[in-house]
């Protein structure tokens, strides 16, 4: 969240500890990890698990 929040971006948190939908929603995405970043847009959602600064920057054009 970190990363998302000084470069910017509007984001919307979840805590799967509390959160028992968000965690069935990561489950049914097909991860086990944190932290499971979910990108949509025009063309659909894509689905970045574990921290890969790289292809956020790039799927957000940062």
């Amino acid at each position: 969240m970190e990363f998302l929040s000084q470069s910017g971006v509007d984001f919307v948190g979840k805590n799967i500890r509390n959160d028992l939908d968000a965690m069935q929603d990561m489950v049914r995405m097909g991860s086990q990890a944190t932290p499971t970043t979910v990108i949509r847009d025009d063309e659909g959602e894509t689905a970045i698990i574990g921290f890969d600064r790289r292809k956020l920057s790039e799927l957000l054009d940062l």
